[in-house]
């Protein structure tokens, strides 16, 4: 059990980092534009390693997307997708085995 929760938040800090990666082309004016273009399919391809299966695989498209729309840098994907895997995701589990005995 160690060892998951190790994984876990292993996943929870490099998704911080990435994600503070994506705010880099904010730092200078015009270069910003260059940089996402490099690393929208850079993030894709990470997250898509990060989490296994159909959540890697949505994550990907919406952090390639989320890359290269200009003004929605600041959602941070990475961040939001480990929510969605270690707990809002595990709490659905937990409720339906809650409720089917």
């Amino acid at each position: 059990m160690e060892k998951n929760n190790s994984g876990k938040y292993k996943k929870l800090l490099f998704g911080l980092l990435f994600d503070a990666i994506g705010y880099v082309s904010y730092i200078v004016p015009g270069y910003g534009e260059f940089v996402d273009v490099l690393w929208a399919p850079a993030s894709a391809w990470l997250i898509s390693r990060m989490y296994k299966g159909q959540t890697g695989k949505v994550a990907a498209v919406v952090s390639l997307i989320e890359e290269l729309a200009p003004g929605l840098d600041v959602i941070p994907t990475f961040t939001l997708t480990w929510f969605y895997v270690y707990v809002f995701e595990k709490k659905r589990v937990v409720e339906v085995e809650e409720n089917n005995p």
